[in-house]
Formats: C-alpha cells, sequence, structure tokens
C-alpha cells in the first residue's frame, strides 16, 4: 500500500516505510498493541497520529523538498540540468543526515532512490516531464494489483492488516528476563535469559468473516481512488508537457492525500474499542 518505489512528494512517490518507530508496541511486543504508528504500520494501532504516520515534520520535509525543489528551479530557469541536480542533492543529504545522526534510514534511502530514477529518465531523454514518469508507472502498478486483489476477494488492505497485527515487520529486541532461582555455595543466583518475540502468524480467518472482509474490501477501494484520482489528474498534465502543473499535482496528491486515505483506512480497520470494566 506504497505511493511507488520512492517518497510522496518525489518521482517515486511513496509513503513512509513499515517500521517500529512511535507506537510499534507496547512493552509486551504483542502485535497490534501500539498507541500510534508510523506508515502503513498506523493501521495496526490503536490509536492514529496523522504526524507519526507520514513520518513526522522530519518525513514529510524529506518528502516533498526534491520535488519541490526541482519544480522550483524548473520554473524559474527553464533549464533541465540545475533542477535535476539539486533535486538528487536534497535527496543525498536527507540520507548523508540521517547517517551522520545514526537515525534509521530506510524512508530516505527510498526516497533516494525514487529520485535518481526520476533524474535518470529526464537527463537520458532531455525532457523534464520524464522526471515523473517512474511515479505514474508505479501508481499504475500500484492501482492494478489492488484492483486484481478487490476481484479475486484478497483486498490487499486485509492483507497487509492482518500480517501487521500477525506480527509481520516487527522488529523488536530481545529482553532479559530474571533466570530460574538455583543455589550454590550457599547463594542465590538470578541469572538472566533472553527472551524473544514469537514467530509471526498470518492468519486467513479474517476472510470467513462476511463483515470484516467487506470492511478491508471497502478500505482497499479508498486507495484505489487515490491511485486512479491521481493517474486521471496528472496524466494528462504529463503528455501536455506542464512541467510544473504537473510537479505541482504530484506535491498536493502526494504527502497529504496519502495521509488523509491512510487516516480513512484506519477508521475502517481498527478494533472495536474494549468494553469499559463497572
Amino acid at each position: 500500500m506504497s505511493d511507488g518505489a520512492g517518497r510522496a512528494g518525489d518521482p517515486g512517490q511513496v509513503p513512509p516505510p513499515v517500521t517500529s518507530q512511535a507506537g510499534a508496541g507496547d512493552s509486551s511486543g504483542a502485535p497490534g498493541a501500539a498507541t500510534a504508528g508510523a506508515g502503513v504500520r498506523a493501521l495496526a494501532s490503536d490509536d492514529f497520529s496523522m504526524v507519526d504516520s507520514v513520518g513526522g515534520i522530519r518525513g514529510v520535509v524529506e518528502a516533498m523538498a526534491p520535488g519541490l525543489v526541482f519544480v522550483v528551479l524548473y520554473v524559474a530557469t527553464r533549464e533541465l540540468m540545475p533542477p535535476l541536480v539539486a533535486s538528487l542533492a536534497v535527496a543525498v543529504a536527507a540520507v548523508v543526515a540521517r547517517l551522520v545522526q545514526r537515525t534509521p534510514v530506510t524512508q530516505a534511502f527510498g526516497g533516494l532512490f525514487g529520485v535518481a530514477i526520476g533524474v535518470f529518465w529526464a537527463w537520458r531523454s532531455g525532457d523534464a516531464t520524464q522526471y515523473f514518469a517512474y511515479g505514474l508507472w508505479t501508481n499504475g502498478a500500484y492501482l492494478a494489483v489492488m484492483l486484481v486483489s478487490v476481484a479475486v476477494s484478497w483486498p490487499i488492505v486485509g492483507v497487509v492488516v492482518e500480517a501487521l497485527r500477525g506480527g509481520f515487520g516487527a522488529t523488536s529486541q530481545p529482553s532479559r528476563q530474571p533466570g530460574p532461582v538455583t543455589e550454590q555455595a550457599d547463594q542465590t543466583h538470578d541469572e538472566p535469559v533472553e527472551a524473544t518475540a514469537p514467530a509471526p502468524v498470518f492468519s486467513t480467518a479474517w476472510r470467513r468473516d462476511p463483515a470484516l472482509l467487506r470492511r478491508y474490501t471497502l478500505a482497499t477501494w479508498l486507495w484505489i481512488g487515490m491511485f486512479a484520482l491521481r493517474l486521471a489528474v496528472q496524466i494528462p498534465l504529463y503528455f501536455s508537457s506542464s512541467v510544473g502543473w504537473l510537479g505541482t499535482a504530484r506535491l498536493v496528491m502526494g504527502v497529504p492525500l496519502w495521509a488523509l486515505v491512510l487516516w480513512g483506512t484506519w477508521l475502517l480497520v481498527r478494533r472495536p474499542a474494549a468494553p469499559a470494566a463497572r
């Protein structure tokens, strides 16, 4: 359930990855017990944070900056190489900054990958619109996959959410637990032992629940609508070589629209709140 192979505001248009950042699980490590999640992990959380879902303020800046720099410089100069170099430099700087600070680099690397492809295609063709072509192809691919998943009654949202709740994609550190008490030379030793998280389990029982299957199907249609809307708006701009308007549409329909659809999906698939104890 991503927007492509890059980042939401650049040529590939992809959302923040599945990570175990804020709200990836409670202290017990139980999957789905999160209070807020980043990226699609938010779908398995008990609470939803719009800021966390897009990777925080830094994630938004990293996602939108390369595309914004490209559009502004191209409109201002009408030259191709300066915007391409500047866009790629911004994406590289985001990766370097995270490496220096020793923070997770998955999202920044994803953005760099998408920008690099867009820059290469535009440079080889000499056509600025090719900077955005990769994102159009990936949006079309995701649209097709999701349509097929609905047609075969395996809605992709259900697959993703149930996988997350089953523990797939979780990165939990081994915890040190007190070991058994033993006596040696009149002394009690409490040796710690490592407790590892249970192996991920993916259940297909949700497909036998008509109400749950309908909710997952409706949620998948939200994503289908998002990808279809992007293509309906951006393809005509692409073929008309309206680089400025195409870039603007990509920015507006990137992170903001993705976060809105993610929130709507969470509303449809979240677990009912447990009744209050009396």
